[in-house]
């Protein structure tokens, strides 16, 4: 499991918005804003499955089978309000990093005791004539699937520059800035790109009009 995913031609797979270059930034992505009201994206454990196989984390067999095995548990709904709980506090803690402060304790704490109970594991896979370390974990119960989150999450405010992670200019959509000149200002070209730059520009002529 990789904490960052190249963006693939489309900003949306089966409904889920993956434009933030990381994980945790495309959970809080996970609540944008359509026609002026928020959106909730993830609402039942169906959903939260699917958002995890959309983010090439779960095979369709493992999200089959925790579909069948919790899918109308109150366990399961449990961890899905818990996780949309925790977007919130993450969300809170990445637009304050974002104006130069620093992550609280108890997010930092939060996300250890996280990653304790649901760690991620490694394990060596053949890559040509050698072989490379992965991340990976074991889905077997809802509560596992904070264990990918709780890394990436952790690695967000531990390995990332700052000033690289940004809400867009115009929606509230998060990214991590990968562009060589870290110039980037909006969540995507398709979504608000464009329209930043049509409006700059009818801007410009309404200068110019009046020059």
């Amino acid at each position: 499991m990789s904490s960052t995913k190249p963006i693939r031609n489309s900003d949306w797979r089966d409904g889920f918005l993956f434009l933030a270059n990381r994980l945790a930034l495309d959970l809080l992505n996970t609540c944008p804003v359509q026609n002026g009201k928020s959106v909730e994206l993830l609402p039942d454990f169906d959903a939260l499955l699917r958002w995890f196989q959309a983010a090439d984390l779960l095979s369709s067999r493992e999200a089959a089978s925790l579909r069948q095995l919790w899918g109308e548990s109150a366990r399961a709904q449990h961890v899905v309000e818990a996780m949309r709980e925790l977007r919130e506090r993450l969300r809170k803690e990445v637009l304050a990093r974002e104006h130069g402060g620093t992550v609280h304790r108890a997010a930092i704490d939060e996300l250890n005791h996280l990653m304790a109970e649901h760690p991620m594991l490694t394990r060596l896979k053949a890559s040509g004539s050698g072989s490379t370390a992965e991340s990976w974990f074991d889905p077997r119960r809802p509560e596992d699937l904070f264990a990918p989150l709780a890394y990436s999450a952790a690695t967000l405010f531990a390995d990332v520059d700052r000033n690289r992670v940004r809400k867009c200019r115009r929606c509230v959509l998060h990214f991590y800035d990968t562009s060589k000149k870290g110039t980037r200002r909006w969540c995507s070209m398709r979504l608000c790109g464009n329209r930043l730059k049509v409006a700059a520009y009818a801007a410009r002529q309404r200068v110019g009009d009046h020059e």
